[in-house]
């Protein structure tokens, strides 16, 4: 194995069990204000990445760009030095009514539209969040009472193809909650790894909403949307440090 790996620029120097998958470089400004200790890693193409504690753990945030093929190469990466946990903190437009600018949906399932993600297995693999992480997502967003609701998302690659009022249509019609672009391939590449997963995604497009004047509110700086960012990081965080506390748990036991 090379000491650093060629798109993330990490080694196992600068690892940890756990590690937060944001797409925006921009974002890990954010994640590092819930950070102790922060320290800028690497900066090659869009993997940009930090280093920080949140209560006592080490956690490592590496920004993915977007789509699956860039989110799939970190986990890939991430894998091969060392992490056991990564979850995705993204942005994803609403399929559904009633869903906020702000709230929050924590996937417990992807609908594979991505090509990233049929690489690696047959479309009838399903693209699932590891069970435990997706528990303490959950635990952690309802205790800090934030807006939320669990469901299952699709993963796509354009935003632009001739059909798209359609195909949201389709999939709302469906119960689908949300729309991302890499949810499925982390799903897929991180069990094939024997990565624990999970996608906790900030709505910044309501159902039937203009995706441009959103996604341009969401850049500056909208206070529900960023609401939303900050509720993700810190529901996130605080997953980690229960899987974390229960994994303690079990090597005392052990001993």
């Amino acid at each position: 194995m090379a000491e650093i790996m060629p798109h993330i620029q990490l080694g196992e120097k600068q690892a940890a069990s756990y590690a937060l998958l944001p797409g925006d470089p921009g974002r890990l400004d954010r994640i590092a204000s819930y950070l102790e200790d922060v320290e800028e890693l690497a900066f090659n193409r869009e993997f940009r990445s930090i280093k920080g504690k949140f209560q006592g753990i080490t956690i490592l945030a590496v920004s993915t760009g977007i789509g699956g093929a860039s989110a799939a190469i970190a986990v890939e990466e991430l894998s091969k030095i060392g992490v056991k946990a990564m979850i995705r903190i993204g942005s994803c437009g609403a399929l559904q009514k009633g869903i906020s600018l702000g709230e929050l949906i924590i996937a417990n399932g992807a609908v594979r539209q991505d090509g990233a993600s049929a690489a690696y297995a047959d479309l009838c693999y399903p693209a699932i969040p590891d069970t435990e992480l997706l528990n303490a997502c959950i635990q952690s967003a309802e205790e800090k009472q934030f807006g939320y609701q669990v469901g299952i998302v699709r993963s796509h690659d354009s935003f632009y193809t001739d059909q798209e009022e359609e195909i949201r249509t389709y999939w709302s019609e469906k119960g689908i909650l949300g729309s991302d672009m890499e949810t499925a391939a982390l799903f897929v590449a991180g069990r094939i790894r024997k990565i624990m997963t999970a996608s906790i995604l900030n709505t910044v497009v309501e159902y039937e909403e203009s995706l441009e004047d959103n996604i341009n509110r969401y850049t500056d700086g909208d206070a529900a949307m960023v609401a939303g960012e900050g509720a993700e990081i810190l529901t996130a965080l605080l997953a980690f440090v229960q899987v974390d506390k229960k994994r303690r748990m079990k090597d005392e036991s052990i001993i």
